[in-house]
């Protein structure tokens, strides 16, 4: 199954890392295009995965630290999928988002867009005494196959 790449994306993300004095090469580049394959979350050890099979000399730490880096930057969100494990995946700039349902006990995750959910956290952004700049919603449970 080929694999699409968020061009758009990758090309935002190295002008926000230029703009921060980061230059292009290395583990924070392969970790770039890497996240430009994934249309949904994933962690770092499927990224690490993921390079290997292409060949590129990327360790576990250097990851992990660009990983991080692009969530202080705003290009990543980080969140946990399964107990103890991180997920990170792209944030749109344009703003355009999804949330998760995760299964609890395969681990299955399945996005989900809906209309009504970001109407109604607009309406609570409105009653909170927070400026709120993003949110994301994940609903845990059990998937079909493990629930029958």
């Amino acid at each position: 199954m080929a694999q699409v790449v968020d061009s758009r994306w990758s090309e935002h993300a190295f002008g926000v890392l230029a703009e921060a004095g980061f230059r292009r090469g290395g583990a924070r580049t392969a970790v770039v295009e890497a996240l430009a394959r994934h249309a949904c979350a994933v962690n770092a050890l499927e990224l690490e995965d993921e390079l290997r099979e292409r060949h590129a000399r990327v360790g576990r730490a250097s990851v992990y630290r660009a990983l991080e880096l692009l969530e202080e930057l705003g290009l990543v969100q980080r969140f946990e999928a399964a107990r103890g494990i991180a997920s990170y995946e792209r944030i749109d700039p344009s703003g355009h988002h999804h949330h998760h349902a995760i299964c609890r006990r395969c681990g299955r995750m399945e996005p989900f867009e809906n209309r009504d959910l970001e109407q109604a956290i607009g309406q609570v952004s409105k009653e909170v005494p927070f400026e709120i700049a993003e949110h994301d919603v994940v609903l845990r449970g059990l998937c079909e196959r493990c629930a029958s």
